[in-house]
């Protein structure tokens, strides 16, 4: 029920609590400008990391490989039209396997630089199940697995390939990448 007092107590307690603030009054304990906090203790170096080995981040956590996927396809898809450079591992100017260590760098995931030591990283996924961040493999100049990518989820992957000079999106179903497909990895 409405009462018509009711609404005058609740008024009255508001303005009377606000007046708390407004009296000037410093709280105490209050610090002064010549009282030091305690420093942080300094964060411990990171582990030195053997190449060719796959780096995560700290301890798994349910949904934090995804959550860290689809980060990992952020990163790659604001790297879209960045030239094509044999060699090339920055944003100045990737080749397949520099655009992938680079993006992952990023997420501070180490993964190996060539396309044949990342085929070996981390396990195999099918294709069924892929998921955003995992590596896709192509046979494109050489037998086996010689041209990489970043699955975005669905059909689609990001990558740097010499053909049209820039970071693009590509379907894993167009006929010239689904009769090259080798296999996926999963890194994360």
């Amino acid at each position: 029920m409405n009462r018509p007092g009711s609404y005058a107590i609740v008024i009255a307690l508001a303005i009377l609590s606000g007046a708390c603030a407004s009296t000037g009054a410093t709280p105490r304990p209050f610090p002064t400008p010549t009282a030091k906090a305690p420093a942080p203790a300094p964060a411990p170096a990171p582990a030195p990391v053997a190449p060719g080995t796959v780096t995560r981040p700290a301890a798994p956590v349910a949904g934090t490989a995804t959550a860290i996927g689809y980060s990992v396809t952020g990163t790659a898809l604001n790297l879209r039209g960045t030239p094509y450079r044999n060699g090339g591992a920055d944003p100045a100017g990737f080749d397949c396997s520099g655009f992938v260590q680079y993006v992952f760098a990023q997420h501070g995931v180490y993964v190996p630089r060539k396309v044949v030591e990342q085929f070996r990283a981390g396990h195999d996924v099918s294709v069924s199940q892929l998921e955003p961040g995992d590596l896709v493999f192509f046979t494109t100049v050489a037998p086996g697995a010689s041209h990489v990518g970043i699955a975005l989820g669905g059909d689609t992957f990001v990558h740097a390939p010499s053909s049209t000079g820039e970071v693009r999106v590509e379907r894993l179903s167009a006929s010239y990448w689904s009769t090259r497909f080798v296999g996926a990895r999963r890194v994360l």
